[in-house]
């Protein structure tokens, strides 16, 4: 874990065993210079003699008369908040319990960086990997410290529910993990099978019907005092996915206790509204189930009701996501949703497009799909605008019901995009999250495993509404 503090001394001046220095390809920045100085030199002598060429993460830890330095590299791109992720990987490794840094760069990236860059999910080991660090930061204000601290909160718990094995989190799980949201002042309402099945969410509980552990809808509302604006976030909650009978593949199958991820950024970042008493009113729905095969799963072929009226016949069961959305969509707009911001990981069609790092953006409303991007962009969060092609509508007509649940296999993304924009008239943004919500190897801003992509990017467009 760590943990970050203050001070107004610089890095010569503080107190600490460690001192961090950064350097460039250009030579020492900042508080290094001062402190070389003093040292007579010692510390461009030893960049020049070990070889550094200040790349992004190169290190070097060089004992002082008084305590240690780490010189830490920055490469040239200047990317402070994937900077302070990786400082924060490679000081939890030092073994040091206290350390000094200045900021690199714009202050809050950084801090926020730092943050993510340290986080772990471990609660399954028996033995802790690093020891706990306190980092002192020069010259930062507090309120930059108070603000990264909780957004990080948020996507740390977006991560830990999507890191939990799915034998432990279970729709139930999900709903009592959001009922913990309470405590911080959210409204939280659970609706169960019976209550879902009276609302007719025909669509959602067909996904469900296949599973022993019941669904659960999740209704989320956060209404501050003077709220200037209000956005609803609806979230994919399939704890696990299968594919149904349309059944995946071991290899593809082993991350989709992940296939919630796009419900995990929508409760991270109620919780980290709430702790920044954002002003902008929030409203959230998840429907959460399983995806499994079971004498009581739906089929390909069955036809579905949905809530709003429509019906669908389904092609392909591994296509759940879309159906459990559908119904979540069109609750979101009876409950009077003024603008929807949908997230999921809904097709591998956008990871082929896109790659692992970039999400999918479609929007039925260029003014609202522009301010998401740039609200992601504010977040440091890759999104890419992807057409919603009106002419593919034609591969989701049925000969049988209003609609089929997939098209043929070109334009997979799209088509999805399509299908969901059948159930609300409101603006609406969706943002396919398949690649980035779950990273397969470690990287500047975390481990292996969930992300929490979104959350920061949720946060970004309420705070501009």
């Amino acid at each position: 874990m760590l943990a970050l503090q203050r001070t107004e001394a610089g890095v010569l001046e503080a107190k600490a065993p460690l001192k961090v220095v950064f350097f460039g390809p250009e030579g020492l920045l900042g508080g290094g210079k001062a402190l070389d100085e003093a040292l007579g030199g010692r510390l461009r002598r030893a960049v020049e003699e070990a070889g550094l060429k200040g790349e992004a993460g190169e290190s070097l830890l060089l004992a002082l008369p008084e305590g240690y330095a780490l010189l830490f590299g920055t490469g040239r791109e200047g990317d402070g908040r994937a900077l302070g992720g990786r400082l924060a990987q490679a000081l939890l490794k030092t073994g040091f319990r206290e350390a000094v840094a200045e900021p690199y760069g714009e202050a809050y990236p950084f801090v926020e960086g730092l943050l993510l860059g340290s986080y772990r999910f471990d609660r399954y080991k028996g033995k802790k990997e690093e020891k706990d660090l306190t980092l002192t930061l020069s010259g930062v204000e507090e309120g930059v410290l108070e603000r990264a601290r909780k957004v990080a909160q948020g996507v740390a718990w977006a991560r830990d529910l999507v890191n939990e094995p799915p034998n432990a989190l279970t729709p139930r799980a999900l709903a009592e993990a959001a009922l913990g949201l309470r405590a911080h002042g959210v409204e939280v309402e659970v609706l169960d099978e019976e209550a879902i099945r009276a609302l007719g969410m025909g669509a959602f509980l067909a996904v469900a019907q296949g599973s022993d552990e019941p669904p659960r809808f999740i209704v989320l509302r956060y209404r501050p005092e003077g709220a200037r604006a209000r956005l609803d976030l609806v979230g994919k909650g399939i704890t696990f996915d299968s594919g149904g009978y349309s059944l995946k593949p071991t290899e593809s199958m082993a991350t989709m206790k992940g296939d919630m991820a796009g419900a995990a950024a929508v409760l991270g970042a109620f919780l980290s509204a709430a702790e920044l008493g954002l002003p902008v009113e929030l409203r959230g729905y998840i429907a959460a189930c399983e995806n499994l095969v079971s004498g009581h799963a739906y089929k390909l072929g069955d036809v579905l009701k949905t809530l709003s009226g429509k019906t669908v016949e389904v092609m392909n069961t591994d296509a759940e996501g879309r159906l459990t959305l559908a119904d979540a969509l069109a609750y979101a707009e009876r409950e009077g949703a003024e603008r929807i911001l949908e997230l999921s990981t809904l097709t591998g069609a956008a990871t082929v497009a896109l790659g692992e790092e970039v999400a999918a953006l479609f929007a039925t409303e260029e003014a609202f799909g522009e301010r998401v991007q740039k609200a992601a962009e504010r977040a440091g969060e890759k999104v890419w605008p992807l057409p919603l092609e009106g002419s593919y509508r034609e591969k989701l007509k049925s000969p049988v019901a209003d609609l089929k649940n997939v098209g043929d296999r070109y334009g997979g993304a799209i088509v999805a995009a399509l299908f969901l924009a059948e159930f609300v008239r409101v603006p609406l943004v969706h943002l396919d999250i398949a690649g980035p919500a779950f990273a397969r190897k470690a990287h500047a801003l975390g481990p292996e495993g969930g992300t929490g992509f979104g959350v920061r990017t949720i946060l970004e467009l309420a705070q501009a509404l």
